[in-house]
């Protein structure tokens, strides 16, 4: 094998080592409040083409994701309709490979692992899995999943 070829088959393992390594890690893990918004961070390859991006939530029905790119336009058929207006890419370029999804307005709801895949152009244009993140959102400070905390006497009153 001459050098050229041995360098070119070492690069493609290489990106195909570090693509299945960084899906069968565990998950990123970000903790936001609730209302902000956030980051989910996700990065493909940035010597093909990407031509499908999809960002799920592992307990959405088998159909239904949380954003999807594909055909170079923004796919809204089979979104769950709570991420509605409220998901986008970061940048909305996918640059030097970053398919970072912005998630904006986060609630309690939003909890749960998201999955990043991706298809790109000189693969097999096959979905792969390139990561996966844990979010958990909190209710800001002062405030309980349903509303402003009442002072302890408050309690005490209402128990009563």
């Amino acid at each position: 094998m001459g050098p050229l070829l041995t360098g070119s088959l070492w690069a493609v393992l290489s990106a195909v080592f570090v693509q299945f390594v960084s899906a069968d890690q565990k998950p990123i893990r970000i903790t936001a409040e609730a209302g902000q918004n956030i980051i989910l961070p996700c990065r493909a390859n940035d010597k093909w083409t990407i031509i499908v991006v999809e960002w799920g939530r592992t307990d959405l029905k088998e159909k239904e994701y949380v954003f999807r790119y594909r055909n170079d336009v923004i796919d809204p058929e089979n979104q769950h309709p709570s991420f509605s207006n409220r998901v986008d890419l970061q940048g909305n370029q996918m640059k030097d490979g970053d398919v970072s999804l912005v998630l904006k307005k986060t609630t309690t709801d939003d909890r749960g692992t998201y999955e990043c895949r991706v298809a790109q152009s000189g693969t097999d244009r096959e979905k792969k899995l390139l990561g996966r993140v844990h979010l958990d959102v909190v209710s800001p400070p002062g405030e309980s999943v349903s509303g402003p905390e009442l002072p302890a006497a408050s309690w005490f009153l209402m128990v009563e």
